[in-house]
This record gives C-alpha cells, structure tokens and sequence, in this order.
C-alpha cells in the first residue's frame, strides 16, 4: 500500500525556519507533481508550493520568497524549506503527490504534520 511519510513539523518563534520532508513508501506510476497544501483551524485546505517533474514550481502569494521546495525524483521525495515563519504559517501541512496517465489521474496524500508558529 502506498503511504506518503512526512516529517518535520513543530513549533517555533516568529522568524524562524522549518523543513518538511516527504517520502513516498511504496511506489507510484506516473508521478507528475509533488508538493505541499496546508489547512489552518477553520479554513480550506490550501496549496502551498508544488513542484513538477521538468522542475516548475509554484508557490502561493503569501509564501513566496520564504519558503522553497524541493525534490529528490530519485527516492520520489519533496521537501520544503519554510523560513521567516509568520504565525499566519500556523497549519497542518500535507504531502501532496499528483499521479496521472493517458486517461486517469489520483491524488495521494500524506497524514499532516502540524507546523505552529508563536508570536
């Protein structure tokens, strides 16, 4: 069974830095994308940056500039480095993997890791 293991989360201080890791147990045919979405208490869950198999990223506005992802396609592992963390950065944060074909897609998903930022 395939599961996405993440890793990383915590609490810290206003300006500090954190780095999430996700690794893929298992394995996945025709990964396209891997990222990270977040969902903070009472809101959608929401992308944060995703990174394609070419190297394309895309970050949301409020992260841009302070947070950076990265990939190992080798062991079908993401990582995100989160620096300068607001206390609006205060969320669960899923591992995201985006698997298609000719004509089928599926999203995987990690368990969350909760990453909470105190003023």
């Amino acid at each position: 069974q395939v599961q996405l293991v993440e890793s990383g989360g915590g609490l810290v201080h206003t300006g500090g830095s954190l780095r999430l890791g996700c690794s893929v147990s298992g394995s996945i045919f025709g990964i396209k994308s891997m990222g990270w979405y977040r969902q903070a208490l009472g809101k959608q869950r929401e992308l944060v940056a995703a990174m394609t198999n070419d190297g394309t990223t895309n970050y949301a506005d409020p992260v841009k500039g302070r947070f950076t992802i990265s990939r190992d396609n080798a062991k079908n592992a993401v990582y995100l480095q989160m620096d300068s963390l607001e206390p609006e950065d205060t969320a669960v944060y899923y591992c995201h993997t985006e698997a298609a074909g000719r004509m089928w897609s599926r999203d995987y998903w990690g368990q969350g890791t909760q990453v909470t930022v105190s003023s």
